[in-house]
C-alpha cells in the first residue's frame, strides 16, 4: 500500500536537507544532481543552462510515465480486445458490480440522483452505496467515457490508468523527495504499480489499485512533522483524504495506520525528534480532521447510520489471511506464477496480496541487513514486518496447515478494523519493499569504488533476478455473454414502468451478475431485484454485513436450476411464495436469454411459476404485471 512508501518518502527528508520555511518542502534538486551526473560546462567554462537540465528531467519523466502506461496496456491488453465481451477469468462478479456503480455516476451527474444510496438494484430495499465503495471519485470523472463507450470500456480504462497512475505518482514523489537517481525512483514506482498484489486486484478491483493519491497523502503527513504552516498543510491533506475516501476507504485507513506505525518506529529510535515534530503535526492533523470531518460527515452518516447500513464484515471475509508461504511464491498473473501452485495460499485469486517470490523476499532482507545503519531503513523494515504479520489473519498457516492463532484475533473486533480484510495489509508491505528497492538502487549508485561500473552492473543484475519472476503478464480472460438485444434495443421499455422491476433469470446475485450488466448498459434506466453488494445480514440497519440482500426462495430455486440443469416439479405452495416475492419486487417482466446456460430447464421452471412465456428477439419474456399488480 502507499502508506509506508510515502512515509519513507518524507522521512528521508528528515535526514536530508531541511525544508524551506516558505514552501515546507525540500528545495528541488537539479536535473544533473538527480541523474547522478556532475554538472557540465561548455568550452568557456560556463555551467550548462538550467533550462536544458529541466528539459532533460522532463524527458526522463515522460519516458518513465510512457513505460508505465505501456506496461498497464500490456497487462490489460486481452480485455481491450473486447471490453464488453471479455472479463478476467476465474471470477467475474466484481467487474459487473463496478460497471453498475459507473452507470450510477452517470445518473448522479445527468439526473441529480442521490449519490450515496440507490434502489436501482436490490429493489425495494436498495443498497447503501457509501458502504459498498461506489467509486464516485473515479466514476464521476469517467461519465463522458461511460456515456460515449459504455461502462465496460470505462472499467478497463480505470484499471489501466490505476496501474499506470499509481506507478507514476510514486515515481514522482520518490524522485522529488527521497532519491536522486531516476532509476531508483523508477524501480520504486514500478513495484508500487505493478507488484503481484496490484496485478491480482487489477482483474476486479479498480478502486483498490487506484492508489495515485496515496504518495501525496503520505508526503503531506510527513511534511506536517516539519511544517511552518500546519493549518495550510493540514487543509491540503484534508482535501486529499476526502478525495481518497470516495475512491476506497479501506486503503485510506491502511495509509493512516501505516503512517502511524512508521512515525512511531522513527520516534522509538530517536525520541528527540518528537519535541520538534509534535506541535506542527498536531496542529496540521487537527486542521485536517476538522475540514475532512466536515466534508465527509454526511456521507459517513449515511454509511454507518443510513438505510441498509451494516457494521462489520461476515466471518468468512473477515478471516481472509495470507499463508506464510505466499510471501515466497510468485503471483499468479506474473511471468513465474502458476495458478495451481498458489491454491490455498490466498483466499482467492483476487486477493494475492503477498507473493513476492523467493528472490525478492531474500533481496529485501539483504537490503535491510546492508542498510541497517540507516534510521529510515530500520523504520521501513519495522513497518513492513508489522503489517506482514497482521496480514496472516486470525490463524497463522504454512502451506495451508494451521500453526497458531495470529494477533489479528485480538484486533478484529475493534471499530473500523472489523470491516477490514486482513490479507490486504500485505499491500502495505508491498510499498515498503518498493521503498527499500529504491533506497538500495540509490545507495548502490552513490558508491564510489574503483570500479563503479561493476557495482552498478551487479545492482541491475540483482534487480533483474528479483523482479523478472514476478514481471507482469497479460490478465487471463474469458468470454461473457453479450447484453441481450432485447435490452440494448429498448424493447423492455414497453413493459417496465418507473416503479417496477425487470427480473433477469437467474435472479441477480453474487454468482449471477449478468443482469447487473444489462442494467448498467442502459445507465440504470430500469430497476432489478437482488444483485451483488454488501448489506446487513437480516436486512436490519446495523447488522453485520453479508453479500446480497434478503434470501429469496425463487432466486435460490432458479440459481439451482441454472447450476444443475435439473427441473423440479413445483407444488402450489412454492408457486404462491414465488408470486409473493414477485409482488414484493413489483416485477413487470421476467427475462431469460435464449443462450443462457441451461436455458431450457430454466424456461420450464419459470413456466411452472407464472405460465408460458413469449420469445422476443434473443430472450424469453414473461409479462407478469397482471399477477403482481397489488391492486389485484
Amino acid at each position: 500500500m502507499g502508506v509506508p512508501t510515502a512515509l519513507a518518502t518524507r522521512t528521508a527528508t528528515i535526514e536530508a536537507p531541511s525544508e524551506t520555511a516558505a514552501g515546507n518542502s525540500r528545495p528541488p534538486v537539479d536535473g544533473a544532481a538527480r541523474s547522478g551526473a556532475t554538472p557540465t560546462a561548455d568550452d568557456a567554462g560556463t555551467p550548462t543552462p538550467e533550462p536544458r537540465r529541466r528539459w532533460t528531467r522532463r524527458r526522463q519523466d515522460l519516458a518513465v510515465y510512457g513505460l508505465f502506461l505501456l506496461a498497464a496496456l500490456w497487462v490489460t491488453s486481452r480485455i481491450w480486445v473486447d471490453p464488453a465481451g471479455r472479463v478476467a477469468s476465474l471470477y467475474s462478479s466484481d467487474p459487473a458490480q463496478v460497471q453498475f456503480f459507473l452507470a450510477h455516476s452517470v445518473r448522479v451527474v445527468l439526473h441529480g440522483e442521490f449519490p450515496f444510496y440507490t434502489e436501482q438494484f436490490n429493489y425495494p430495499d436498495g443498497v447503501n452505496l457509501m458502504a459498498n465503495t461506489a467509486v464516485l471519485a473515479l466514476g464521476i470523472p469517467m461519465v463522458p467515457i461511460t456515456l460515449l463507450f459504455g461502462p465496460a470500456v470505462s472499467f478497463v480504462l480505470l484499471v489501466t490508468l490505476g496501474l499506470a497512475g499509481t506507478a507514476a505518482a510514486w515515481y514522482f514523489v520518490l524522485s522529488r523527495h527521497l532519491v536522486r537517481t531516476p532509476l531508483a525512483a523508477a524501480v520504486g514506482g514500478w513495484f508500487c504499480g505493478f507488484s503481484p498484489a496490484m496485478l491480482s486486484h487489477a482483474s476486479w478491483h479498480p478502486n483498490i489499485i487506484s492508489q495515485f493519491l496515496l504518495p501525496f497523502i503520505v508526503w503531506r503527513v510527513l511534511v506536517l512533522t516539519r511544517s511552518h504552516r500546519p493549518l495550510r498543510d493540514g487543509t491540503l491533506l484534508a482535501l486529499l483524504v476526502t478525495a481518497q475516501a470516495f475512491i476506497n476507504e479501506e486503503i485510506l485507513l491502511f495509509t493512516a495506520l501505516a503512517c502511524g506505525v512508521f512515525l512511531l518506529a522513527v520516534l522509538v529510535q530517536e525520541p528527540a525528534r518528537w519535541s520538534a515534530a509534535w506541535r506542527p503535526l498536531g496542529a496540521g492533523l487537527a486542521a485536517c480532521a476538522v475540514l475532512a470531518g466536515a466534508l465527509l460527515a454526511y456521507p459517513l452518516y449515511i454509511q454507518f447510520a443510513g438505510p441498509m447500513a451494516y457494521h462489520g464484515l461476515s466471518d468468512a471475509v473477515r478471516d481472509y489471511g495470507n499463508d506464510i508461504a505466499a510471501f515466497f511464491a510468485p503471483g499468479s498473473p506474473t511471468l513465474g506464477g502458476h495458478q495451481r501452485a498458489n491454491v490455498n495460499l490466498a483466499p482467492n485469486y483476487s486477493e494475492e496480496n503477498a507473493f513476492f517470490g523467493w528472490s525478492l523476499a531474500l533481496l529485501s532482507v539483504g537490503i535491510v541487513v546492508w542498510l541497517r545503519r540507516e534510521l529510515l531503513v530500520r523504520a521501513l523494515a519495522a513497518t513492513g514486518v508489522f503489517f506482514a504479520v497482521l496480514s496472516l489473519g486470525e490463524r497463522v498457516s504454512w502451506w495451508d496447515r494451521e500453526l497458531f492463532t495470529g494477533p489479528w484475533e485480538w484486533l478484529v473486533h475493534l471499530p473500523l478494523l472489523d470491516a477490514v480484510v486482513p490479507t490486504r495489509f500485505g499491500l502495505i508491505t508491498t510499498v515498503v519493499i518498493a521503498m527499500l528497492l529504491a533506497l538500495a538502487v540509490e545507495r548502490a549508485w552513490s558508491l564510489r569504488p574503483a570500479d563503479r561500473r561493476t557495482v552498478r552492473t551487479l545492482a541491475v543484475a540483482g534487480l533483474v533476478l528479483a523482479l523478472l519472476p514476478i514481471a507482469p503478464m497479460p490478465l487471463r480472460v474469458v468470454s461473457r455473454p453479450p447484453v441481450p438485444d432485447f435490452i440494448t434495443a429498448d424493447r423492455w421499455r414497453a413493459y417496465v414502468g418507473p416503479d417496477q422491476t425487470l427480473v433477469p433469470i437467474p435472479v441477480p446475485s453474487m454468482g449471477n451478475t449478468h443482469g447487473m450488466r444489462w442494467a448498467a448498459a442502459t445507465n440504470l434506466d430500469f430497476k432489478i431485484p437482488g444483485g451483488y453488494f454488501l448489506a446487513p445480514r437480516n436486512g436490519n440497519t446495523g447488522d453485520p454485513g453479508r453479500f446480497g440482500g434478503r434470501p429469496s426462495g425463487v432466486g435460490q430455486l432458479l440459481e439451482e436450476v441454472a447450476t444443475t440443469g435439473r427441473t423440479s416439479k413445483l407444488d402450489d405452495r412454492q408457486r404462491r411464495r414465488s408470486l409473493d416475492e414477485l409482488r414484493h419486487w413489483r416485477a413487470a417482466i421476467l427475462v431469460l436469454p435464449v443462450r443462457q446456460q441451461n436455458a431450457e430447464p430454466l424456461r420450464r421452471t419459470v413456466e411452472q411459476l407464472v405460465g408460458p412465456g413469449r420469445r422476443e428477439l434473443d430472450v424469453w419474456v414473461w409479462d407478469v404485471r397482471a399477477l403482481t399488480d397489488r391492486a389485484v
